[in-house]
């Protein structure tokens, strides 16, 4: 057991005791109490709210109740000292021996220091990348596609099942394009010269080999017939080659789905129609007219009755159209029963989407309410747009026009672990620039470098002390001095950290993280430039030498776990 869950459960153990004996009401709610490291690291190691939020549901003072729970909180072993601030916060300075039981904990759990069952028994589905099957993968993708595959590694390590998901858009006008793109390079394949790719298709030159697979399986046979003749066909060929090349391309960030559904699968076996006609018998599904569009009305425009969702009943602006005018299923109506198929396998169902669909968040999230009856945890995660960098010059991407840049090319030129560690330098929806020169370089303001520097920095320790032909013995923690003992209880907070941004679905604060610990590192290491007796090999001196490498050793544990999670493998030597 972890500190931090440790004193939570001292705190339960405390609370427990002071409703049995009547000082506090047995019904009193304690899900705000909390065990926290304080804002101000003067004021101690541990905080808890613990008298502020539980003593007006008491009726009670909350200093008087502060002071309760303080008595009991200095009878712990571990707590070397309590102080109440103002009102009725409690401070608690802990051993530095607690702190030196933190250290081994690190070193006996190893790669599980950090991981927890907090969600077991809770399936989550996260559904991410979901690109249109009409081309390779491009750096538009990389973002969202790191973010969700770094998140559903999060979430397991915090105990749930996760189903990692890819859905196939090949139900929609795009994909009849691609088709059409294809029988283009088809007739090319059998020697027809096509001049200049025609506007509205796609010009990449990704579909020569399927045409050229075509025109060997099929010789002239769809030469010059009639598009009904060959359309499906080619559709479903095309998007077979491009989900096999996106697979490939994501394969090369080390980003594996468990599930790949289609969207024309979906439609087939008629789910949109079963989730409608849910809806409808839930009466949350009606025949209407919408509103006539604000502003100037187009002068096409008519009222046309259509199935509307009553989306306003779960915080929408309107009512949303679920088919359109023709008969044929709006994105939103599709999108809806995708939703309600995925929630028969999931407990709560994760989104990854680009920035540009902001606008129909509250709509899916109406609908998703509704078909889950408010049972289903249903998050989007909105991610912006990467802005490629080249000699401090926007990088341009087209993928009709063709000449986008392919995310197997930015991993094959940087590096896979490069590119995951800086896609997760920052909050999903922050903007971010991607400058291929600084993602490389070897300097204290590169991120990816600094963390990576720490690690490689920790494992020559091991060398160094070999080197010098050292025989270290056990490690006595008594000796830890405070700059190390900052490091420790900089380090014990991993644990939470991962709690915390699981639940708030935010890998970013992996890195963040790991930002802070290295800088930390960095900065004890570099205590021993200017004074050979803070080094942390120190040749005439075993004893504080294995203290300090032990410690060193603990930090790079959790620098690899932390990694581990983003995708990320830990080097123990750069180039």
């Amino acid at each position: 057991m972890t500190l931090y869950v440790r004193f939570a459960a001292h705190m339960d153990a405390l609370l427990d005791g002071m409703i049995a004996s009547g000082e506090l009401p047995a019904d009193i709610n304690r899900k705000a109490v909390t065990v926290e490291p304080p804002r101000d690291a003067s004021h101690g190691d541990l905080a808890t709210n613990a008298a502020m939020v539980l003593a007006k549901p008491a009726g009670l003072n909350p200093r008087a109740l502060a002071e309760k729970i303080a008595a009991r909180l200095d009878a712990l072993e571990e707590v070397e000292s309590v102080s109440i601030a103002g009102p009725g916060f409690i401070n608690m300075t802990l051993t530095a021996a607690t702190w030196a039981g933190e250290l081994r904990a690190i070193e006996q759990m190893g790669a599980d220091y950090g991981r927890s069952s907090s969600g077991a028994g809770v399936t989550v589905n996260v559904e991410y990348v979901s690109a249109n099957p009409t081309g390779p993968m491009h750096m538009g993708h990389c973002r969202g596609a790191v973010v969700g595959d770094a998140l559903a590694t999060l979430l397991e390590a915090v105990g749930h099942k996760v189903i990692r998901e890819y859905y196939i858009n090949d139900a929609g006008g795009q994909v009849d394009v691609l088709a059409r793109s294809a029988h283009l390079r088809y007739a090319q394949a059998l020697g027809e010269d096509i001049g200049e790719i025609p506007e509205g298709l796609y010009p990449g030159d990704y579909l020569v080999p399927v045409g050229q697979a075509l025109a060997e399986e099929y010789g002239e046979r769809f030469v010059g017939a009639p598009e009904a003749d060959w359309l499906v066909l080619f559709r479903t060929r095309a998007v077979a080659a491009m989900m096999e090349m996106i697979r490939s391309d994501l394969a090369l960030l080390g980003i594996h789905h468990d599930v790949f559904a289609s969207e024309a699968e979906l439609q087939a076996a008629k789910k949109p129609e079963a989730a409608e006609a849910w809806l409808r018998d839930h009466d949350l599904v009606y025949d209407g007219v919408l509103e006539a569009p604000k502003g100037e009305t187009p002068e096409d425009w008519e009222p046309v009755e259509l199935p509307l969702f009553r989306s306003t009943k779960f915080g929408d602006d309107q009512d949303r159209p679920i088919k359109k005018s023709n008969g044929s299923w709006t994105y939103f109506g599709a999108d809806m029963a995708y939703h309600f198929q995925k929630a028969q396998s999931a407990d709560q169902l994760i989104d990854i989407w680009g920035a540009d669909h902001a606008g129909t968040v509250k709509r899916i999230q109406a609908a998703v309410a509704a078909l889950t009856e408010g049972k289903a945890r249903f998050d989007v995660k909105l991610v912006q747009m990467v802005r490629l960098l080249r000699d401090g010059e926007p990088v341009k991407m087209s993928k009709r026009a063709g000449n986008f840049v392919t995310l197997a090319d930015v991993v094959r030129e940087v590096g896979k672990d490069v590119v995951r560690f800086t896609m997760l330098t920052r909050k999903a929806d922050a903007q971010m620039d991607f400058d291929f020169a600084k993602v490389v370089e070897a300097s204290k303001d590169n991120p990816v470098f600094y963390v990576q520097y720490a690690h490689a920095r920790i494992a020559s320790l091991g060398r160094k002390a070999a080197e010098a032909g050292m025989a270290l013995p056990a490690p006595d923690l008594s000796r830890l001095g405070t700059e190390e003992l900052a490091l420790v209880k900089l380090a014990a907070q991993y644990p939470r950290i991962i709690e915390a941004a699981a639940q708030a679905r935010e890998p970013h604060r992996i890195a963040f993280f790991l930002g802070d610990l290295a800088a930390s590192f960095h900065s004890w290491w570099n205590m021993g430039n200017d004074d050979a007796a803070r080094r942390i090999i120190v040749v005439n001196d075993a004893h504080i030498t294995a203290v300090r490498l032990f410690l060193a050793q603990q930090i790079g544990q959790i620098v690899r776990n932390g990694l581990a999670l983003m995708g990320v493998e830990a080097l123990s030597e750069l180039q």
